[in-house]
C-alpha cells in the first residue's frame, strides 16, 4: 500500500535543538523496505529538505538534546512534530525516520 513517509532530522548545535528539517515521499512495500529507502536516501535529502522551527519555551530558548532525548524515551518525541505531519498531510501514526545532525553532521547509517 502506498502512504507517505518521512525523513526528519533533528539538527543539534552545541546540544540544542536548533531546527527540524523534513522531506516526504510517497512509497510502497513493506514497513521494513521503507525504513531502508527513507535511511537510504538519508544523506542526500538533507540539502533538500524543508525547515521547521524547532520548538523553543516561553522564554525563547530551544530544547537542549537530553531533553528531547527524555521525550523520545517516553515516546512523546513525535508531539513535537505536529507542523511537520500536518505540512506533508499524512496521517496519525506516519512511518518516519528521525536522523541527527550534529554540529553538522549527519548521523546515518
Amino acid at each position: 500500500m502506498k502512504e507517505t513517509i518521512l525523513n526528519i532530522y533533528l539538527v543539534i548545535n552545541s546540544g540544542i535543538v536548533k531546527e527540524f528539517r523534513a522531506i516526504a515521499y510517497d512509497e510502497e512495500g513493506s514497513d521494513d523496505e521503507k525504513i531502508a529507502f527513507l535511511k537510504s536516501r538519508a544523506k542526500e535529502d538533507f540539502e533538500r529538505s524543508i525547515h521547521f522551527d524547532a520548538p523553543t519555551d516561553k522564554n525563547g530558548n530551544f530544547m537542549s538534546y537530553n531533553k528531547f532525548y527524555k521525550l523520545e524515551k517516553r515516546g512523546l518525541q513525535f508531539q513535537l512534530f505536529e507542523e511537520i505531519f500536518e505540512a506533508f498531510k499524512v496521517p496519525d501514526k506516519p512511518l518516519v525516520c528521525v536522523t541527527p545532525v550534529v554540529d553538522g553532521e549527519i548521523y546515518s547509517q
